[in-house]
């Protein structure tokens, strides 16, 4: 049965911190346009929580944030940190790692892919198309732990990696199912590090192979982490979906973006699968307060996590029509912020990509 499109998504629009409020009008723009264009209406919810809300209320997001978002259709993110006024755990705790774990945000998908006319940090790659399905709840950011005796010369911190067999096995399914869907190399590389980590990357281990014989038809394969960063490096066009552990995908996805052609390329989807609670979108690099202010910021990342959005809406000519004109202005090259080589703004490039999403709609209709 084809879902039907409701009257207007309701889309909850969090901007952040620093660069994260000069990418996101960026997003904002093309992706109105893009709905425009498509007869996709929206009806958008700007949230100011970060840390300015943080200095002003002693919280990163309203106390009845969580309730205030349930009711979304999905959720579009900047960029959260401002490290030298409030520390970066706070801010983390405060509102990103709350909302994936209240709203059940258990698979982080994080694509790769080299864009025609972006040179890759890899020299002589020419093709890249890969996934990183990162679990998103758990493991080694599951926040169990604790401090004793602080400033002693006996402290101890504890932080508790837990995994359990339902998010573990979940995540694997999903990246399973979505080799499968890819349908381009149909395989699926583990990520593990069973030779130190005994008891949770064995049973990672147990649990991925008791999962792949439910998929006959995807090939299989697993590395050690640290194996795994000099591979993705050294033959990163071998790989289709690769699945991993909060902390490996949140280490080997970064990596995966410099091989694309750098961070400000890089978009992530946090999902919740069942779809009880909304989804969110969000570029995966930071606040960069280095550069905050002055529009240097590449605002493709937080434009491609409006794609991914409209993608998890079912929006597809929407997020086609968003990604066809990244490319467009990505290969014409005349309009590129400093991270691509290039000197436009953030706006400019943002602008760049919303007149090729109005050029494209008139040409196809």
């Amino acid at each position: 049965m084809t879902a039907v499109r409701p009257q207007a998504y309701r889309i909850a629009v969090i901007p952040g911190d620093n660069v994260g409020k000069e990418v996101t009008p960026e997003a904002l723009k093309v992706l109105q346009s893009a709905a425009d264009c498509t007869g996709v209406k929206l009806e958008l919810t700007s949230f100011p929580w970060g840390a300015d809300h943080y200095l002003a209320f002693g919280s990163v997001m309203a106390p009845d944030g969580l309730e205030r978002l349930a009711g979304y259709d999905a959720i579009l993110f900047g960029a959260l940190g401002d490290p030298a006024r409030v520390p970066d755990a706070t801010m983390s705790w405060g509102l990103v790692q709350k909302i994936r774990k209240a709203f059940d945000l258990s698979v982080n998908l994080r694509p790769a892919r080299l864009f025609p006319g972006v040179r890759s940090a890899v020299a002589g790659l020419d093709a890249l198309d890969l996934v990183i399905v990162r679990e998103n709840t758990e493991g080694e950011y599951s926040g169990v732990g604790g401090r004793l005796h602080r400033g002693e010369e006996n402290e101890v911190a504890l932080q508790t990696s837990i995994f359990t067999r339902r998010a573990t096995e979940r995540v694997m399914r999903y990246a399973f199912e979505l080799a499968r869907a890819r349908n381009l190399q149909k395989k699926v590389t583990s990520v593990t590090k069973s030779n130190a980590m005994n008891h949770s990357m064995v049973f990672w281990d147990e649990l991925f192979a008791e999962v792949a014989r439910s998929y006959p038809g995807i090939e299989t394969e697993k590395f050690h982490v640290d194996a795994m960063t000099m591979y993705l490096i050294q033959r990163p066009q071998t790989f289709d979906v690769i699945v991993a552990s909060n902390l490996f995908g949140d280490i080997l996805s970064d990596e995966a973006a410099a091989i694309q052609g750098g961070i400000g390329l890089a978009a992530s989807a946090n999902l919740n699968p069942g779809r009880r609670f909304p989804s969110m979108f969000e570029p995966i690099h930071g606040s960069a307060p280095d550069i905050a202010g002055r529009q240097q910021a590449n605002p493709v990342a937080a434009i491609l996590s409006a794609q991914l959005m409209f993608e998890h809406l079912g929006e597809r000519a929407t997020a086609e029509l968003i990604g066809h004109a990244v490319e467009q202005v990505l290969v014409d090259g005349t309009v590129r912020t400093r991270d691509l080589g290039g000197r436009a703004s953030t706006v400019e490039m943002g602008t760049a990509i919303t007149n090729a999403v109005e050029r494209l709609a008139r040409d196809s209709g």
